[in-house]
């Protein structure tokens, strides 16, 4: 007989080996290399306007999205559990990054990233980053949409180059109602720089798909700008340029005030990163067989954003469209990202003085077009389609975010989602009464095996399916309502593969009850796990009696 054994548990080095040194290990030569610094260099180019747009939208400076991409980009290329995760500041933590910078300012948001960091390299030293995926696909794909929304709604001062008068309201409907009455003042350059950059993207997009379609749209709306003399607003103008150089590293400020007040912040800046990261990690082993390491990659986002957070960036997470860009340009590894990085550090070096001549309506374009490819249009579609349930969790988790907040969707969304789960394996679970004698015993002519059947004072009931809390008082309302209390009642778990303490008891207050009655109770067909469960709730003998099968339950005579 062939005997399967459990398979062994990975040991620590094996959890936590970065992917950098697996390659390294397998062998890498000049090929590799070639092939990663040109995807290196792609993702160099897209990440460029991409990092220094998320940074303003999220009510920073355009340099903190570069800084952010370099610094935080090579730790998780470096030490993450990835091959191809390319790190950086990502769009989804828009929303919280501008709240926390209007409540802490830019050294509250330092010292929330930093936190941050600590709270995901913990999360994956304990091995807890397989629980992440428990997140229902609903909830990702409402609170993504609703973040969709915000960066859009977020951009149309800039869009339409809008003069307000009055501070923008983080609340999107005070913020439309304050945008609204701004009409009057729309920029007509500033808007059609907007409509050329979203234009271009899209048309580079689907005629030249390899083409960088961000950086050309950037690109052609500067020179634009530049060469028409147009009275629009640009990065030289409302920030003075960015600078051509990394800041020194700095420890953000830990008052014991300080970091108090920020603790929220910096979990819901974890728990996001914790989502997207490991997200994207996925799509990258979709898109190539490969296996990523969950913990590893989170201890790697931790260290990042630590790293960020002192030479003044931003929250970095593992970006979707990033790293499938970096897998389409046919990166090998991990050292793309690591290129991707260098890349960018030399164009800050060199290029900075160009930077002053992007116009802002051209960065809010871009955000416009990454806003759209965010909202999973076709996802949404088929979740409202699938049923109430899935539809019920995507609205409420996409409304709660759009209209109230980000992590109130998310922990509102889990829940009903949660529920909805329960609800669907309560379902699954039966229970019925069964013939005293199996097929297979008839089959087979046993007839001592076969006696019992004409016994009246002998009832075999059987459940299928997980026992737990969800099912256990429709099963209990069924065995309450057996009419006639025989002498022997046989209940066989056979068909379950699991049951909870709340099962547990409420079979132990059943056995009781037909204890009491003069009943003896004949448990059949548990594995290990459910006895000990049964025997943990006082589930023994003389209580009940376990035999391996019904068939040699229905045997006794006693």
């Amino acid at each position: 007989m062939t005997t399967l054994s459990r398979p062994r548990s990975p040991s620590f080095a094996e959890l936590f080996t970065p992917k950098l040194v697996t390659v390294l290990r397998e062998g890498y030569g000049l090929a590799g290399f070639k092939a990663d610094a040109l995807a290196g260099l792609t993702v160099a180019i897209v990440a460029l306007p991409l990092s220094m747009a998320i940074a303003m939208a999220s009510g920073t400076t355009p340099e903190r999205g570069l800084y952010t991409a370099i610094v935080g980009g090579l730790f998780v290329s470096a030490l993450g559990g990835s091959r191809f995760q390319i790190g950086g500041p990502a769009g989804a933590f828009i929303v919280l990054v501008a709240m926390t910078v209007e409540r802490h300012g830019i050294e509250g948001l330092l010292l929330a990233t930093f936190l941050s960091g600590i709270f995901l390299a913990v999360i994956g030293f304990l091995r807890l980053g397989t629980y992440v995926k428990f997140i229902p696909y609903p909830v990702t794909v409402g609170f993504t949409a609703g973040i969709a929304v915000i960066i859009f709604s977020s951009q149309l001062t800039d869009l339409l180059g809008l003069t307000l008068t009055v501070k923008e309201p983080a609340a999107i409907i005070p913020k439309l109602e304050v945008l609204a009455r701004a009409l009057p003042t729309l920029n007509a350059a500033a808007f059609g720089i907007s409509l050329l950059t979203i234009l271009v993207i899209v048309g580079v997009k689907k005629f030249a798909p390899h083409w960088p379609n961000l950086l050309i749209a950037v690109a052609l709306a500067s020179a634009a700008a530049a060469v028409l003399g147009l009275p629009v607003e640009t990065i030289g103008t409302r920030f003075g340029g960015i600078p051509s150089s990394l800041p020194m590293p700095v420890l953000p400020d830990f008052s014991p005030d300080k970091v108090m007040a920020v603790v929220p912040d910096a979990a819901a800046f974890a728990l996001l990163g914790a989502i997207e990261s490991l997200l994207s990690a996925v799509v990258a082993d979709g898109m190539t067989g490969r296996r990523h390491r969950s913990n590893c990659e989170l201890v790697a986002q931790g260290v990042a954003n630590m790293a960020s957070a002192m030479f003044g960036g931003l929250c970095v997470t593992g970006t979707i469209a990033r790293t499938a860009t970096n897998v389409r340009a046919g990166a090998r590894g991990p050292i793309s990202g690591i290129l991707h990085c260098l890349f960018l550090l030399v164009f800050m070096l060199v290029a900075a003085p160009l930077a002053s001549y992007i116009p802002l309506a051209a960065l809010a374009g871009v955000l416009a077009v990454v806003a759209w490819n965010m909202a999973e249009k076709q996802a949404i579609a088929a979740l409202l389609r699938s049923g109430w349930g899935d539809a019920l969790v995507v609205l409420a988790t996409l409304l709660l975010t759009v209209f109230r907040d980000l992590t109130e969707g998310i922990v509102v969304g889990f829940t009903l989602g949660t529920l909805l789960f329960l609800h669907r394996m309560s379902q699954t679970v039966a229970i019925e009464a069964a013939p005293l004698a199996t097929e297979d015993q008839a089959d087979n002519g046993d007839a001592a095996a076969t006696t019992p059947q004409d016994d009246p004072d002998v009832v075999v009931y059987r459940l299928s399916g997980a026992f737990f809390f969800g099912a256990a008082s429709m099963v209990g309302s069924v065995l309450d309502s057996i009419a006639r209390l025989p002498k022997r009642f046989v209940l066989d778990f056979e068909q379950v593969p699991f049951i909870d303490s709340t099962a547990a008891a409420m079979l132990e207050s059943f056995a009781h009850k037909m204890q009491h009655a003069g009943v003896r109770v004949v448990v059949t067909g548990t594995n290990a796990s459910i006895r000990r469960v049964l025997w943990n709730h006082g589930l023994r003998a003389p209580l009940v009696r376990y035999r391996n099968t019904v068939t040699e339950a229905l045997r006794e005579r006693r």
